[in-house]
């Protein structure tokens, strides 16, 4: 979901609740529930037991958040959001603050589940860690490490974005069509990539510039 850079506008203790301002039409709506960090467990395991806080300890009106959407605007009803930040690739979701590697469920070999926490276990830090996706199965160390690098490369992004003094706009989007199939498919094995349409070439450069700069020089 798209990240922004928001400001509480009301707190709403008997709802157990808060309103966002992101900079949209209506102001977006985030619940004491949603405002956690990452629990330390596995993808698809139980999760730990805890106990929401009271919304007027957890933030202030007038205070900056930075907030993910969950449920996008529906009628009369604003965004849902979170602050529990994910960034999703190919075969792996970034969890900002997190610690540990996750291993999706689907993915029922043992050896294998080991093997890939031992390989993604290398690229986390104190930026974060991972959730190795059901589509990560049989998948290279090489692949992997280049799906961990470009997530990192976009939280970067995104923290660089946050710093800015100005409030109530995006530091994260959706990509488009084009620029999910160059983060999904590109390799170190495709020599060129032919874009037929000059917005989208231009889109591209910017996207692999910032993102996946070894394939900025294949564009044509």
């Amino acid at each position: 979901g798209y990240i922004y850079k928001g400001r509480v506008s009301r707190v709403l203790p008997g709802m157990q609740a808060a309103f966002v301002d992101i900079g949209l039409d209506k102001a977006a709506f985030l619940h004491a529930s949603d405002i956690m960090p990452h629990t330390e467990c596995v993808a698809g395991e139980e999760q730990k037991q805890f106990t929401v806080r009271d919304i007027s300890e957890l933030v202030r009106q007038g205070q900056d958040l930075m907030v993910q959407v969950v449920k996008d605007p529906l009628g009369t009803k604003g965004a849902r959001l979170t602050t529990d930040i994910t960034l999703p690739s190919r075969y792996l979701v970034f969890m900002p603050g997190a610690s540990h590697v996750g291993v999706s469920q689907r993915i029922e070999s043992e050896s294998e589940r080991e093997r890939l926490k031992k390989v993604v276990a290398e690229y986390c830090d104190e930026q974060g860690g991972f959730i190795i996706r059901t589509a990560a199965e049989g998948v290279g160390e090489a692949e992997l490490a280049s799906d961990a690098a470009y997530l990192k490369r976009v939280w970067t992004k995104v923290m660089e974005r946050k710093k800015r003094p100005q409030t109530r706009y995006q530091l994260y989007g959706e990509l488009a069509l084009a620029q999910r199939v160059l983060r999904d498919f590109a390799d170190a094995e495709l020599d060129r990539i032919r874009v037929d349409s000059r917005l989208t070439y231009e889109a591209l450069l910017e996207f692999t510039s910032e993102y996946i700069p070894e394939m900025t020089s294949k564009l044509e």
